[in-house]
C-alpha cells in the first residue's frame, strides 16, 4: 500500500512540478506514463521507470529508455532525468507559439531551478533557432541558453547554431 501511495504521490508531484507554471501544461490535463517497469525506493525517494518510458501531459513530453524521478528531503519532486540513446523532451514556453524541443543521451530536469540539462550528443530547438553541443543548458524562466563542447568521458562535441532573424513586428 506505501508503494502505491509514493507511485500515485510521484506522479502527483510530476504532474503539480510540471503543471505549476503554463510552460508545460494546464493543472487539469492529466497525466500518462507509459513504461515496461517500475522500481520505487521509498527511501531514497526515487522512482525508476525503465523501457521506452514516454511521460505526458498537455503539450509536455519527456522520453527515455529510463526516466528516474526524484524527491527532495521535503518530498517535493526536485529533479527528472532522462537517459536512452536519444531521450527527449519538449514544451512550449510562456506566450511563444513554437515548442522548445530538445534530444541528447541524458535529459535533466531541475525543477525547482527550471533549468534543463541536455548532455551528450545534445540538440535543441526553439522558434527555428537550434543549438547543438556535448553540453546544452537551458533556463527556462531567463531564456538563457549555455553551450559546452566537452563533456566527461567522450570526444568534444562543437557547438554549432543556427539563430533565425528577428521578424519585425507589423
Amino acid at each position: 500500500m506505501k508503494a502505491n501511495v509514493f507511485f500515485y504521490g510521484s506522479l502527483l508531484v510530476l504532474a503539480l512540478g510540471l503543471s505549476a507554471n503554463p510552460v508545460y501544461a494546464a493543472p487539469s490535463d492529466p497525466v500518462e506514463v507509459e513504461a515496461d517497469q517500475l522500481d520505487i525506493d521509498q527511501r531514497a525517494g526515487t522512482a525508476v521507470y525503465r523501457g521506452n518510458v514516454e511521460i505526458r501531459q498537455g503539450e509536455m513530453r519527456l522520453r527515455g529508455d529510463q526516466v528516474e524521478i526524484e524527491r527532495n528531503k521535503a518530498g517535493e519532486l526536485s529533479r527528472a532525468t532522462a537517459i536512452g540513446d536519444r531521450a527527449y523532451m519538449r514544451h512550449r514556453p510562456d506566450g511563444q507559439e513554437e515548442l522548445m524541443e530538445g534530444k541528447a543521451r541524458r535529459i535533466i530536469y531541475h525543477l525547482t531551478e527550471r533549468r534543463v540539462e541536455l548532455i551528450g550528443r545534445a540538440e535543441l530547438t526553439q522558434a527555428g533557432d537550434h543549438f547543438t553541443g556535448g553540453r546544452l543548458e537551458y533556463f527556462i524562466d531567463r531564456k538563457v541558453v549555455q553551450a559546452r563542447s566537452d563533456v566527461e568521458g567522450s570526444e568534444n562535441q562543437r557547438i554549432r547554431m543556427t539563430l533565425q532573424p528577428e521578424q519585425p513586428t507589423e
